[in-house]
């Protein structure tokens, strides 16, 4: 009876001790800025710069949305660190439009260090985003997630982790990897376009940010037919976009949608609508797309 009531109480104790945990949430809400979406771009753009930001890209996936995406040397140097930091060269800030007005966010760099097992937890890059953009708070899921969570995270029993990554292609060297998916995203095979690309210094490492339009004979793909069905808060999850293809020595590979699309929408259903079941065709319909332009073979 002793060694239950012990157990018991060890317990208790350890699931206080996780609840006092910091919790994190994806994304920040920044400063508000007035203007029409293209004043805020600007403005965003001019206040990323004046903060030690290098601007490397920008997108409209679809109407009343635009994604800037910045990096600067101390996130380059951080995802320099480990095998696959590179996932986390660049962050994403975002002006999307709404029925309420225009929302700038930017995503939270603590979070995608640890969702992407980077050595730092980026703090000071997080802090320079702060002060660039201004922190109106995070947002995400209801609760967010622990920094554990987040280096351990899948988003159901026998989900993908991070480290399970889409091969999408192998080629003779980097060079070689970079020449055929330059070429394919110029062709926009699979519906695929480029939006950005980070090369870390010194490494054969690259990360090129993608936008997805889906081929006209299969949409699941598309940023927007995806994000018109699981991006329905009213503080919206722009910063999801652009999915991210890297270029390692001659591989080229990519995270898996099961897990890429889970971190940034951790509290979405499995079923119902505005669900994981809402987008089921779009895993494999990625993986086809991302292939194309990798210059691999689909599977069988």
């Amino acid at each position: 009876m002793k060694l239950l009531i012990t157990s018991f109480v060890l317990l208790f104790v350890a699931s206080l001790s996780h609840a006092a945990d910091t919790l994190i949430k994806p994304y920040f809400q920044a400063d508000k800025i007035d203007g029409d979406i293209s004043q805020v771009v600007s403005a965003v753009k001019q206040k990323l710069t004046a903060g030690g930001f290098e601007v490397v890209g920008q997108v409209s996936p679809y109407a009343d949305t635009a994604v800037v995406i910045a990096t600067n040397d101390a996130l380059k140097a951080n995802a320099a660190k480990t095998d696959y930091g590179v996932f986390g060269a660049g962050q994403r800030i975002t002006v999307t439009k709404t029925k309420n007005g225009i929302q700038v966010a930017y995503t939270n760099p603590s979070y995608m260090a640890h969702a992407y097992r980077m050595k730092s937890d980026l703090a000071d890059v997080t802090t320079a985003m702060n002060t660039a953009l201004g922190n109106q708070g995070e947002y995400g899921p209801d609760e967010g997630l622990t920094k554990e969570d987040l280096r351990e995270y899948h988003y159901k029993f026998l989900m993908p982790y991070f480290y399970d990554r889409l091969q999408l292609a192998e080629h003779e060297s980097h060079a070689d990897a970079i020449a055929a998916v330059e070429k394919n995203l110029a062709a926009k095979a699979g519906g695929v376009s480029k939006v950005y690309r980070i090369d870390l210094p010194g490494l054969e490492k690259t990360v090129i940010g993608v936008q997805m339009s889906g081929p006209e004979e299969n949409d699941c793909s598309g940023d927007q037919y995806i994000m018109s069905r699981i991006d329905f808060k009213e503080l919206k999850s722009s910063g999801h976009l652009p999915y991210e293809m890297v270029i390692s020595g001659g591989n080229v590979y990519a995270l898996p949608a099961e897990f890429r699309i889970a971190i940034s929408f951790p509290d979405l259903s499995m079923m119902g609508s505005n669900s994981f079941a809402s987008i089921m065709c779009a895993p494999s319909a990625i993986e086809e797309a991302l292939t194309a332009v990798a210059g691999g073979k689909p599977e069988e």
